[in-house]
């Protein structure tokens, strides 16, 4: 649970420090710029807030972990979908990055408080199904870990998420996929290329051997 505060404001300061022309930059995430992204994870903010005020029974038994939340899929959106489109439109809504900010910021705060306020007992209900508390917020730290890099993905300049959420995001990566990346390549890299946000280098593509043909593990 300590780890979801140290990522969800990492990610809090690297959209404070956006300026200009970077909320119009391509983010990592196929048909969205940065100011999409940003409009993406006031939803995702939202989902905290609503997940950790949706808590059942503690005697209830969980059916998700951290890793068995998410479903490999077969391939990466392409940006064309219903969903994409739907953030683009919600980000031009705004009309200005100051708002868009402004919102993200209200709700990245309170996400945080509500974390640390939450009871590591108890169960949350999310998708139809249960979760504990540190399960729910350990899964909430490799998706704003992997947005966090998707964030500053073609911005120059910009921190990456802390050491310790890196580590922790691709141990659950390696878990979901089935495989550990090699140890030649660094948290950050290993999480990048695993989820397909980049092709691995030659180099890469030999230290992955026989596990480069599974690649990527695209996270849905």
């Amino acid at each position: 649970m300590d780890l979801f505060p140290r990522a969800w404001t990492a990610l809090q300061e690297a959209v404070r420090s956006l300026e200009g022309g970077q909320w119009v930059a391509p983010s990592g995430c196929t048909g969205w710029l940065v100011q999409d992204l940003v409009a993406h994870l006031i939803i995702d903010a939202q989902d905290v807030l609503v997940t950790l005020a949706s808590t059942t029974t503690t005697t209830a038994p969980a059916t998700l972990t951290e890793t068995s939340y998410w479903q490999p899929a077969g391939e990466a959106p392409d940006g064309t979908d219903e969903e994409s489109a739907f953030v683009r439109r919600s980000a031009a809504a705004y009309g200005t990055t100051a708002w868009l900010h402004h919102h993200f910021d209200d709700l990245a705060v309170a996400a945080v408080r509500a974390a640390a306020a939450a009871d590591p007992a108890a169960r949350v209900e999310t998708r139809d199904e249960v979760m504990t508390v540190p399960s729910y917020l350990a899964m909430c730290v490799l998706e704003t870990t992997l947005h966090h890099l998707d964030l500053i993905a073609h911005l120059s300049g910009m921190d990456g998420p802390p050491a310790e959420t890196l580590a922790a995001s691709r141990a659950m990566v390696a878990d979901i996929a089935g495989f550990a990346v090699a140890p030649s390549l660094d948290d950050r890299a290993a999480l990048l290329v695993t989820t397909g946000r980049r092709a691995p280098s030659a180099t890469e593509t030999a230290a992955l051997g026989e596990f480069a043909a599974k690649l990527p593990v695209v996270l849905g």
